[in-house]
């Protein structure tokens, strides 16, 4: 079995994104691979661990993938502040000889977002809301090249690994069948009070989830890396429920079109043509313009936000809200069916090294200092009573069940096919136990040993 094969048998899908099928990614030709090691966001530990844990398996992987696309260079991307990391890769790329550069970065944010990384690396911008690999790259997250390892040994995507920190007593990673309840693993980290918000992924663009009933259903999947837990009261929670109502009435009485969204905007570093200030400016008359031109002109630079959250949660001096802006913006462009021009050739703009957003400053404008920690404890295995799989964890159409319930299953047996004829991904039991339910959304399967007849 070549390795496309083996990753599609697997279901190996992005482990840092939206979760785009791999076995569709890596099926073209590129002359750089980047692996992303760099831990976008703050607070973030896993892809640290697996550096400092799985070396060997990260570049002997990368060596594959890259002789997939024939790649001239294939390059680990991380901070030059995780030396811990860089000394088990290095000592793994001499081991074994390989042919695999180490890209140090600075301590910033984004360094984490892949047309960062590109720009970094190579030296050119990608274009407007395109691909890396317009530009002859293809960027995997650390995780995703370890789900590719374990597909070239005949072992499909089961079990996630991901850190809890913030409001806990705890902090953690955990090493998880895929399918099991963030409660289940919040309570493994130990909340600091009972009454907490969680934000599913990092700080900046994670999703929160507020109420009781949002974590009580959600569970782990193949796209999941980290769980930030803060008390119900935190201003990163607070301002996540403002309505578009509030945000355009903010901008409308408060927005002081100082630029400093637009400044500091990593995508209109890269050369995009995005402007936040002027979005802002225009929000107010929305309703007020029929012209298609004219919104285009008024709105149309949203469509090249990446949701980064610089704009309002770093950069903007009245704390206002011109990324929910922008996110709103976008979702009027497609209901009008408007589409901007393309810039097929950006130019990073000179100033771009000098407007980098520092971690650590981050970490504080953010009120997260007091969940800041060097590193983690050792890893915890959890191995829970029942999973619920969704069946869509990727990008594209869910995958088609075909199972009963009442059957018995072992880990990694296959559970969902990927959709045919579409961008879709297999989906594998993630323990040995008994299908007790399916749904249009997912399948539960409840331990053996715990099954009742």
């Amino acid at each position: 079995m070549d390795l496309i094969d083996a990753i599609r048998a697997a279901g190996v899908v992005g482990s840092g994104g939206a979760g785009f099928p791999t076995h569709v990614k890596l099926d073209v030709a590129a002359s750089c691979l980047i692996i992303n090691a760099a831990e976008c966001e703050p607070l973030l530990e896993t892809d640290k661990y697996l550096c400092r844990t799985f070396p060997d398996r990260i570049v002997r992987t990368a060596v594959a993938v890259g002789h997939q696309l024939r790649a001239v260079r294939v390059v680990i991307a991380l901070k030059a502040s995780y030396r811990a990391e860089i000394a088990a890769l290095r000592a793994a790329i001499d081991a074994q000889r390989a042919q695999v550069e180490l890209f140090q970065l600075d301590s910033f944010y984004p360094a984490g977002d892949e047309q960062t990384l590109v720009r970094l690396v190579i030296g050119r911008s990608v274009p407007e809301r395109g691909l890396p690999l317009a530009v002859g790259c293809v960027v995997d997250n650390v995780g995703t090249i370890l789900s590719i390892a374990d597909a070239l040994e005949e072992r499909p995507v089961t079990e996630k690994y991901l850190s809890v920190t913030g409001a806990v007593q705890t902090p953690c990673i955990l090493h998880v069948p895929i399918g099991t309840s963030l409660r289940e693993c919040i309570r493994a980290a130990i909340p600091a009070s009972e009454r907490y918000g969680v934000v599913l992924g990092g700080p900046m663009m994670g999703k929160p989830l507020l109420d009781t009933a949002a974590i009580d259903t959600a569970v782990v999947t193949k796209t999941t890396g980290n769980l930030l837990v803060l008390p119900e009261d935190h201003p990163l929670l607070i301002k996540s429920q403002l309505s578009m109502q509030a945000i355009r009435l903010q901008a409308k009485s408060a927005c002081i079109q100082c630029r400093m969204c637009t400044d500091l905007c990593p995508r209109y570093l890269l050369g995009h043509q995005i402007r936040p200030h002027l979005v802002m400016r225009n929000l107010w008359r929305e309703a007020l313009i029929s012209e298609e031109d004219e919104f285009l002109t008024a709105f149309g630079d949203a469509a090249n936000c990446c949701d980064c959250g610089v704009c309002e949660m770093f950069a903007c001096p009245m704390n206002l809200s011109p990324r929910k802006a922008n996110q709103y913006m976008k979702q009027e462009l497609a209901r009008r069916g408007l589409q901007p021009l393309r810039r097929p050739e950006p130019s990073a703009r000179a100033c771009a090294a000098d407007r980098q957003v520092p971690t650590g400053r981050l970490i504080a404008r953010l009120g997260l200092s007091p969940y800041q920690r060097a590193l983690l404890p050792q890893c915890r295995k959890l191995t829970p009573e029942e999973v619920f799989i969704p069946l869509r964890q990727h990008i594209g159409k869910p995958a088609v069940p075909i199972r009963s319930v009442g059957e018995r299953l072992a880990c990694g047996d296959l559970l969902a096919q990927a959709a045919p004829n579409a961008l879709s991904a297999n989906i594998h039991a993630s323990m040995d136990g008994v299908v007790t339910e399916i749904r249009p959304d997912g399948i539960r399967l409840r331990r053996k040993e715990t099954c009742t007849e």
